[in-house]
């Protein structure tokens, strides 16, 4: 049957994901169907300022209160929003945060968890698009900020390739493996293979230190060396190895250690 009388479409009050909140009358949906006004009025006040300001204009706090509306929809997250941050230290660190470590705080279920993921993944996504099929030297604020947007909160080591053609063009940036808090381990031989396998010219190493330090360990140092000897042997180039702290990042070119 096809209606006639007009609708008025709206914000829906329910998120995209089963909601995180536990039943409290208190807070139920009143029968009009419309939420509490301390959180209505707050919530609007919220996204105005966001929209007229940006991101620029609330601290980290009032961001991810934006973030956590949907996935609780009729209770203050504020209190949630704080605790997130002084369990992980900062916005950055929530997003990246482990789903079993987030599942760990008060409040946190999966329709936040799922909603913080897909922003992680948003914003690595958007700072891959800058980088990647560009040419890398050109490109080298780019590159950096995608690296520290995809590595540097990490709680675990991560070691990741750049390939890029003979152009300096990056054609696939992968990651190679993963490790403990100080440790990941890295197979020089299949780094070589895997940059066959791509036709790729050139190699750009990167990988975290979760501790924030970028300084290189002497196993840092080592492994370079045993990975530029695979790459010589191939005639590939090992441009540099970037070491991803929370805040800078450490070039081996620039130090003089390649």
């Amino acid at each position: 049957m096809i209606m006639t009388t007009p609708y008025a479409f709206r914000e829906a009050a329910l998120p995209l994901f089963p909601s995180d909140e536990t039943p409290d009358t208190s807070l139920a949906t009143p029968p009009n169907g419309r939420l509490p006004s301390y959180i209505r009025d707050h919530r609007a006040r919220l996204r105005e300022r966001f929209m007229t300001g940006g991101a620029a204009a609330i601290p980290d706090y009032e961001l991810l209160e934006l973030v956590l509306f949907r996935s609780i929809p009729r209770r203050d997250v504020k209190p949630l929003a704080r605790m997130l941050l002084d369990t992980f230290g900062d916005f950055n660190r929530v997003l990246s945060a482990p789903p079993e470590r987030l599942s760990d705080v008060k409040g946190v279920g999966d329709a936040v968890i799922t909603d913080l993921k897909i922003l992680e993944a948003a914003a690595q996504r958007l700072a891959r698009s800058k980088v990647i099929h560009r040419h890398v030297i050109s490109s080298w604020n780019a590159v950096l900020d995608y690296c520290h947007t995809t590595m540097a909160h990490r709680d675990t080591e991560q070691f990741r390739i750049l390939y890029l053609d003979v152009k300096n063009t990056l054609i696939a940036d992968e990651e190679q493996a993963r490790g403990t808090v100080d440790h990941v381990p890295v197979y020089p031989r299949e780094v070589g293979k895997r940059a066959l396998e791509l036709n790729a010219s050139a190699l750009i190493l990167v990988h975290n230190h979760p501790s924030g330090d970028p300084t290189p360990s002497q196993a840092d140092i080592d492994m370079t060396k045993r990975i530029r000897a695979v790459c010589d042997a191939l005639g590939l180039t090992l441009h540099d190895h970037l070491i991803i702290g929370k805040s800078r990042e450490l070039s081996f070119r620039t130090e003089g250690l390649l």
